[in-house]
């Protein structure tokens, strides 16, 4: 029973070098990442984030991500928002400081003793989030008989996880526009006997569990996902 891949919880850092901060925020990571919360999180790199990296955009469209920034600029929680969309969580370290009194933290490559103190505060509220964040809907394609043809626009966007994101290519308002899970979700639909006629609104609710969809062009994606399933469909039946 083939089905989307499991929806990881991903952690933005801070990758800012020049503050204490920033070193605490990548350490709380990491510190979740292989300690408190192993095999549920994976880490997402900023840099490569913000220079376009797709297969990282595209993780943090599928699935939650968390930001931790090392200061009040929030250079992670707002790139984020702006390439992928808005993070299920964000966390300031200097405001952790400040809210436990930790004293000023010091040393970019070697923590003080309120910089290692932060990193357990951070890594502590990094855990509780993530704990908070509850799992994705159920979206699974039943193993059927029925061929799943693959179109030309159709491919698999790598992410963090290390597992393939089915993507396939939708011209909406004359762009074309990479729809995460439109592959399986059509295959799914298909499977179960919806017809494009019926499938409209499951449809296209089932696509904004995994995508990102303007309010103001909901009418436009709607059209064109129904357009494309049409499609899906007619190649299935040849």
């Amino acid at each position: 029973m083939p089905d989307l891949p499991e929806r990881k919880i991903g952690i933005i850092s801070c990758s800012g070098e020049e503050l204490a901060e920033g070193t605490v925020a990548r350490l709380a990571a990491l510190k979740v990442l292989h300690e408190t919360r192993p095999g549920k999180t994976v880490t997402i790199c900023l840099p490569l984030f913000l220079a376009g990296g797709e297969g990282d955009r595209a993780f943090a469209r599928f699935h939650p991500t968390i930001t931790i920034d090392g200061c009040d600029l929030r250079c992670a929680a707002r790139a984020t928002e702006m390439y992928s969309g808005k993070p299920s969580a964000s966390i300031v370290v200097s405001d952790l400081v400040a809210e436990h009194g930790l004293g000023k933290v010091e040393g970019r490559c070697h923590l003080n003793a309120a910089g290692k103190q932060a990193v357990d505060v951070t890594a502590q509220r990094l855990t509780e989030l993530v704990d908070k964040i509850p799992g994705p809907p159920a979206l699974t394609v039943l193993n059927r008989a029925v061929p799943a043809p693959q179109p030309q626009q159709a491919k698999s966007v790598g992410c963090s996880c290390g597992s393939g994101i089915p993507v396939r290519k939708v011209k909406i308002d004359g762009e074309a526009v990479e729809v995460l899970a439109l592959p399986l979700i059509f295959q799914q639909f298909r499977e179960r006997g919806h017809t494009p006629q019926a499938a409209s609104d499951e449809l296209f609710e089932a696509v904004k569990v995994y995508n990102r969809v303007p309010p103001e062009k909901e009418k436009s994606y709607r059209e064109a996902i129904g357009r494309e399933y049409a499609a899906f469909c007619q190649e299935v039946i040849q």
